[in-house]
Formats: C-alpha cells, structure tokens, sequence
C-alpha cells in the first residue's frame, strides 16, 4: 500500500489554490465538516468484510467516514473502477470510435479479465455498463503504454504506475490509489472536471446510472481483485441524488477468499446509504 494525492487534504488545505484547479472546492475542510461514524462499523462486521467509507455531501461541503486514517493514506488496486478511466482514454484518442464500437472477445480474454460474462462481442455501451473489464484490457492494448501513460500523469491518478503489463497494471498491484483519491475522481467526473472532452463524460456519467426513479439516482461502478497476500480488495464508487442534491461516496473492503465480495460489496454499499438516511428522497 502507498501514499498519494489527496482528495480530501488538498480540499482541506488547498482552499487558495481553488480557481487553478480542476475541481470545485468551495470551503476549507476541517475537524467541524469531518464526521467519523463508527456505528457504520456494524455494516462491516455484519458482512465478514472490514475496510473504510466515505460519503461527501457536495452541498454542505461535509464528510461521513469510517476507518477515517485508511480511507485517506491506504491505497490499493483499482481493479475494473479503472475501467472509468480506460474508456475516457480510449474516447479521447479514437482508439474507442463510438460508443456502438464492437471489440469480440475470446472465452479466454474473458476469463483474464475476471469477468462471468458470455457476451463475446460487446459494444462499448454494454462493455461499460456491465463492467466487462475484457473489453477495455484490449482498449489499453490499442491504445499502447505510451499514451496509457499520458493520461495517467494528467489525471494524477494515484502512483501513476504501469509496470510491463500495458493490459492489467490495474489489476496486479502495480498501479494502486487511496480511497481519498477515487472520491476525487467520482466527484470530477460528475461535474465534467476530467481532462476530457465534456461529451465522454457526460456519456460515461449515464452509462454508471443504475438507478433512476422518483426517490433518487444512484450511479455507481465496482471492482474486485486479490492483493499480494491473497486477501481480496473490493470497491464501490459513485454518487447518489436526491431532490437534485449529489452525495458522492467510496467503498473500500477487504475480505478473505471465502466471501463473495462483489454481491457482498453491492449489498453493503446499500446497507451504509440507507443507513445513513437515503432511498427515500428526504435527502
């Protein structure tokens, strides 16, 4: 694990640097808008999972945590949310025509990419949509280590780092960033902040959308993989709206290899928000 940029200090103490960067830090964080929740350590523990959370309240400028210290300094894979990043790549230089491209995929390739998935021929929409990190390991392929690399020293994204492996370097520990840092991330890419053509982002904003009604919008992406010591990592990162209002959230787990985190990271996600007073639209 390794130290990076942070999110969460640089809205902390960055505050007269607000209008020379990308993102919109409206007011000084401090011990007031920090709230370190540690009933939500229930939730955890009730999934065998332990790890950290974070929700941000854009409107009040305020943090809920939990693990507070690993949510900030602990950094790990990406795994398939890196999938967010591979495809605003690959829109930007070309190597992702439209978002109707088709890019066929082997049993085999599908296998690699840690995907239960027998759509061998997925087009862009549904490639992100579902998460078929296949798709988007040969969109790194095209897009080659040289222009992969670009882009992740524009973004600052976590420790930038690529190795020899030009289609996994998110998945085999070699490019790792903190909880505080994907936070980040979400919260630039919701209000098209990215280093991006503004129509990519709003094309990836709607294609994270999984739930939309009356009460509330929920967008998210997940990603799971195994750490050198064989514990599994898990994510859950995105953002929920209630009457217009945006609350941008990050979960974080790790979990021996008999829990099946992807279903287990999805219900715990959801067991924290409405903890924490959302599905109902009274937000």
């Amino acid at each position: 694990m390794q130290k990076g940029s942070r999110f969460l200090r640089r809205f902390r103490f960055l505050k007269s640097w607000a209008l020379l960067l990308p993102v919109i830090w409206l007011q000084a964080c401090n011990s007031n808008n920090i709230h370190e929740d540690a009933s939500l350590g229930n939730d955890f523990t009730q999934h065998g999972v332990t790890g950290s959370f974070a929700l941000f309240d854009n409107g009040a400028g305020s943090f809920t945590t939990y693990h507070f210290k690993q949510y900030l300094d602990s950094a790990y894979q990406p795994n398939a949310t890196f999938n967010i990043v591979t495809a605003l790549i690959g829109l930007q230089t070309g190597t992702i025509a439209n978002e109707r491209m088709v890019i066929p995929l082997t049993p085999a390739a599908v296998a690699q990419g840690n995907n239960d998935s027998s759509n061998h021929s997925p087009n862009f929409d549904t490639a992100m949509a579902h998460n078929i990190t296949a798709y988007f390991q040969e969109v790194a392929r095209r897009t080659g280590k040289e222009k992969m690399q670009f882009w992740l020293d524009s973004l600052k994204y976590g420790n930038h780092q690529i190795g020899n492996s030009v289609d996994s370097f998110w998945m085999n520990n070699t490019l790792t960033i903190t909880a505080d840092e994907q936070l980040g991330l979400i919260k630039r890419l919701y209000f098209g902040q990215l280093p991006f053509d503004k129509t990519w982002q709003v094309l990836i904003k709607r294609l994270l959308m999984k739930e939309n009604n009356a009460n509330y919008q929920l967008a998210y992406i997940t990603g799971e993989g195994v750490l050198p010591n064989q514990q599994q990592v898990g994510w859950v990162l995105g953002w929920i709206e209630e009457n217009k209002h945006p609350y941008f959230f990050v979960l974080n787990t790790e979990a021996s290899g008999n829990v099946a985190l992807a279903t287990t990271n999805l219900q715990l996600s959801r067991d924290l928000l409405s903890h924490l007073g959302f599905f109902k639209g009274k937000k």
